[in-house]
């Protein structure tokens, strides 16, 4: 059992955990809770490099853990090396998965229907791990992000996800008004979520080829960005706000989108529930 948090398992543990570079070059990530814990057995079990069960923890379930690597920690180390406020006793190193934006649009098929999340800069762990949850629920293809967007690592963003990280698909890409240029010739209408937009967005009839583009918290898109789009949509607001959460904004756009496919193609509802579901 590991007692003491000087041992070397713990500090790499507490340096995944607060460096996003050390993650990068190491292809790992870390899983806090029991939810995140069972849903990366679930979907992702093959990842997992080594579980972290706190002594307390193993004592109460080890009946039920299904064997993968681990070890023991003392409750005392445990809460040292969590970074929640209420530890629940278990951490897991898991293998960052490695999606590509070209994987995900041929399982579309070339021709077939396909909605995409675009997203900008985005800067809050808990706006981007909200935003890939809420992605799931609305049935998107995938989500693609600029480099300048959060890490999807990051341990509040793997727990805001509430383990959709493992089963939307997502890219991050270098040269985000390029990535748009590339959509449009795979037929992908490009629609930006703008506060100058020209119409309102639940008077846009969405193609099945979309892409919605979501910017930064406190500045929106880029205008290389917007200018880029095909099309501009607001969202109507009341009173003195000048603009929405960036993932309320994005789950408005996404919901349209997905009420809009729901409703279309002979009122199949079920053809919708596409990639993110399955990928």
């Amino acid at each position: 059992m590991i007692s003491s948090s000087a041992n070397a398992q713990m500090k790499y543990l507490v340096k995944l955990q607060e460096k996003g570079a050390a993650r990068r070059e190491d292809g790992v990530y870390v899983c806090e809770g029991r939810k995140m814990f069972d849903e990366v057995l679930l979907y992702a079990r093959e990842s997992i490099v080594k579980a972290y069960y706190a002594e307390s923890f193993y004592a109460q379930y080890k009946g039920e853990l299904l064997q993968v690597p681990f070890e023991v920690v003392s409750d005392t180390v445990f809460k040292e090396v969590s970074r929640t406020v209420t530890p629940q006793g278990v951490l897991a190193i898991v293998r960052q998965p490695n999606y590509s934006l070209f994987a995900i649009l041929d399982r579309a098929g070339q021709d077939a229907p396909c909605r995409l999340l675009l997203l900008e800069n985005l800067r809050d762990p808990g706006n981007l791990g909200t935003i890939l949850r809420t992605a799931e629920g609305a049935g998107m293809a995938g989500v693609v992000l600029g480099r300048g967007s959060v890490d999807m690592f990051n341990p509040k963003v793997i727990r805001s996800t509430m383990g959709a990280i493992y089963r939307v698909p997502f890219v991050y890409v270098e040269d985000f008004p390029g990535l748009v240029g590339m959509l449009r010739q795979q037929g992908f209408t490009i629609y930006a979520a703008h506060l100058a937009g020209s119409v309102e967005y639940d008077t846009v009839q969405y193609k099945t080829r979309t892409a919605l583009m979501i910017g930064n918290e406190a500045n929106g898109l880029t205008e290389s960005a917007a200018a880029a789009a095909d099309l501009r949509v607001r969202i109507p607001m009341e009173g003195e706000l000048e603009s929405l959460n960036a993932a309320v904004a994005a789950a408005v756009l996404m919901y349209e989108t997905y009420r809009q496919a729901r409703v279309g193609r002979d009122g199949d509802s079920s053809s919708v529930l596409g990639a993110a579901q399955n990928f």
